[in-house]
C-alpha cells in the first residue's frame, strides 16, 4: 500500500517538477527578448511588441504561482503511510469506474498495470469523492461510481 502511494507521490513530484522548469525557461525567455527588444523606427511596432511581452510575463508569472501552490498543495501530504477511513488528500481511492490519487491534477499516472488519476479536490470528482468512504457511492456525469477500496 504504502509502496504504491509513495511512488504515485513521486510521480505527481516529477511532474511539478517538469512544469515548473519549463515555467522558470518561459520566464527566463521573456526576460531575455525584453532585453533585447531595441527601440527601432517604427516606434509603434516596439511599444506592441513590447506590451504583447510584458502580457506573456503576466501569464507566465500566473502558471508559476498556480505550480507554486499545487507544489504547496503536494506537500501537505505528509504523511504516505497514513491510512484515512474517509477520503482526504493523500488518499488512494479505487472505484467502480476508475483509480484515484487525491492530490494535484497531474493527469493519468501508471503503476506497473494499474492506472490511477491524480486529481485535484477541487476537481469534480474530486470534490464528489472527498469525506466519502468505502460503499460510498457518487454521481458523476450521470453515472453512479461506487467506493470499493481506500488506502
Amino acid at each position: 500500500m504504502a509502496l504504491i502511494k509513495q511512488q504515485l507521490y513521486s510521480q505527481c513530484q516529477a511532474f511539478l517538477t517538469q512544469r515548473l522548469q519549463t515555467i522558470q525557461s518561459s520566464v527566463q525567455d521573456v526576460e531575455r527578448a525584453l532585453l533585447s527588444e531595441t527601440k527601432s523606427s517604427a516606434g509603434d511596432k516596439h511599444e506592441t511588441g513590447r506590451a504583447m511581452l510584458q502580457l506573456e510575463r503576466e501569464n507566465i508569472s500566473h502558471s508559476l504561482a498556480e505550480a507554486e501552490k499545487e507544489l504547496s498543495v503536494l506537500n501537505k501530504i505528509n504523511n504516505i503511510k497514513h491510512r484515512s477511513k474517509v477520503v482526504a488528500l493523500g488518499s488512494i481511492v479505487y472505484t467502480s469506474k476508475a483509480n484515484y490519487f487525491i492530490a494535484i491534477s497531474a493527469g493519468k499516472l501508471q503503476i506497473d498495470s494499474l492506472s490511477f488519476y491524480a486529481i485535484s479536490i477541487s476537481t469534480p470528482i474530486g470534490q464528489l469523492l472527498i469525506s466519502k468512504k468505502v460503499g460510498d457511492t457518487v454521481m458523476f456525469r450521470e453515472e453512479v461510481i461506487s467506493i470499493t477500496k481506500l488506502m
